[in-house]
């Protein structure tokens, strides 16, 4: 005998079906991203906790692991209390930023306000102002250091052609001159990156603006002023903030210019000594401290933490004045 037509039975069924259907969708996304989780958390994760671990105890990677001991705090104390190197390595990197940030800055965008305005040759000019940023810093450090040296490099055999010296200037042997070699390194390799952005962020400008401010009577260095640079506001908050990073970052370029002349770590007198470069002293080359060297990681996070949240709260401030 035939079985009675039951819809609401069928409809049953099909809820069914759908549910099943949506629980078996439901576990791919977290089979895709679960070699993502997985490396995160094993390369970062557990990284930088364990580094922290590290960092309150006294292990001499020498002495091996069995001689570790846990002394809490203690190296974080004498980080910030006695040890003078860290607080020269500090300075170091506080000056360089202060001089070479606002170079860049104001470098960048008044290239950028120059080359925005010449369309088809720009291309070539962004070109030839990139090609540093995508240099190798063990290539800078070389060039750097042949162009200074003090006997046989270029820049003082121009100067006494043109009869500026009369004897070449030891650039990477003062403090001061090793200071502004380094100043002069980092300007010349990351002016096309600010470039770059800067150009990009002309391009979202309206041109109906600048030429109505043109017909009123506004000159090219109004419409910079007033109206270019108001409107580049955004990008020049965010190339501060990550310039002040990277600037705490600051490794190679000069760690390369002083090792290819055999000098101390930081140059003459530890004048280009940055924290970084103290970082990677202390754990891997004069010192052993492995515990203390995480413990100068973790120290030059702190003041980059501190130093990025005191610019963003000037910046909002001024925004909402």
């Amino acid at each position: 005998m035939r079985r009675p037509f039951d819809i609401d039975q069928l409809i049953e069924r099909a809820d069914n079906m759908k549910k099943a259907d949506v629980k078996i969708l439901s576990k791919w996304p977290v089979i895709f991203l679960a070699p993502y989780f997985i490396f995160y958390l094993m390369f970062f994760i557990f990284p930088t906790i364990y580094s922290f671990v590290i960092s309150l105890t006294d292990w001499d990677s020498i002495a091996g692991e069995a001689n570790r001991s846990f002394v809490g705090f203690v190296n974080y104390v004498r980080l910030f209390t006695s040890d003078n190197l860290f607080i020269k390595s500090l300075g170091n990197t506080f000056l360089f930023m202060i001089i070479y940030i606002p170079i860049l800055i104001l470098g960048g965008l008044i290239l950028a306000n120059m080359l925005y305005k010449l369309k088809k040759t720009s291309r070539l000019f962004q070109t030839i102002n990139v090609l540093p940023y995508i240099t190798t810093p063990v290539a800078i450090g070389v060039i750097f250091s042949f162009l200074f040296d003090w006997s046989t490099g270029i820049v003082n055999h121009v100067l006494i052609q043109m009869g500026l010296l009369e004897t070449g200037i030891n650039w990477l042997g003062g403090e001061n001159t090793a200071r502004l070699v380094v100043i002069l390194l980092i300007v010349w390799k990351n002016m096309g990156y600010y470039l770059l952005i800067y150009l990009a962020g002309m391009s979202s400008i309206p041109e109906d603006i600048s030429e109505a401010a043109v017909v009123d009577g506004a000159t090219k260095i109004q419409v910079f002023w007033n109206i270019t640079v108001p409107y580049l506001k955004p990008i020049t908050i965010f190339l501060v903030l990550t310039s002040i990073i990277s600037g705490f970052q600051l490794f190679d370029e000069p760690y390369l210019l002083f090792s290819s002349i055999n000098s101390s770590v930081g140059g003459p007198g530890r004048a280009c000594l940055t924290s970084m470069m103290y970082f990677f002293d202390q754990t891997f080359r004069s010192s052993t401290k492995l515990g203390y060297g995480a413990a100068v990681s973790y120290g030059i996070f702190t003041v980059v933490l501190i130093v990025s949240m005191i610019v963003s709260k000037l910046v909002n401030k001024k925004e909402e004045a």
